[in-house]
């Protein structure tokens, strides 16, 4: 009953056989990038060597040829590219030579720029304090001024001069129309009030 399949032989990784193949034949490829250290001589020289060393000396300069065949030389830039990165490393230089110039003169006109805006909000303050001042004063004047003119019949026409009659009044505030007309109504028609 044999069908030519064979049940009995373990199943093999394909990759690990292909990494084990690889290991073997790139194993020497090491050896040969780097030579192992020249022993130093013990012994003084007679001119004579010994079987042995010759053979080693032989093998080292071998590998130390396959070595240098086997080694690129490090590519050296072309003259273009290294004139490109000097140009470049000036123009870079120049450009941060001139951002913090740039940058400099830019302090410098925001702290002018504040100095005169500080100077210009001092100059209104004041302008408006005393400004202020100078109208309270002439209002307490003419109040005074009318309050000793107190005849009978002008209370509304009082209240009338301290009431804002203006019709563009904000919307956020209460809607005062009605009083309006009613302190107008008072001022033109008087109520007399009798006292006793």
């Amino acid at each position: 009953m044999d069908f030519g399949d064979n049940f009995d032989q373990q199943d093999v990784d394909p990759a690990a056989e292909f990494l084990a193949r690889e290991q073997n034949a790139l194993a020497g490829l090491e050896d040969d990038l780097n030579p192992p250290p020249a022993q130093p001589k013990t012994e003084p020289d007679n001119g004579t060597l010994e079987s042995s060393e010759s053979f080693e000396m032989i093998n080292n300069i071998e590998s130390h040829e396959q070595t240098n065949v086997n080694a690129k030389p490090p590519m050296e830039e072309p003259e273009k590219i290294k004139k490109w990165r000097e140009d470049q490393k000036k123009r870079l230089e120049e450009k941060d030579r001139e951002e913090e110039k740039k940058k400099e003169e830019l302090k410098q006109q925001a702290k002018k720029e504040l100095e005169d805006w500080y100077k210009q909000h001092e100059e209104s303050i004041t302008k408006t304090k005393s400004s202020n001042r100078e109208s309270a004063k002439n209002a307490e004047k003419n109040f005074v001024a009318e309050s000793t003119e107190i005849e009978p019949g002008t209370e509304w026409e009082r209240i009338a001069k301290l009431c804002d009659f203006n019709p563009k009044a904000s919307k956020t505030s209460r809607d005062v129309s009605r009083m309006r007309s009613i302190i107008l109504q008072l001022k033109q028609n008087p109520v007399t009030i009798k006292r006793e």
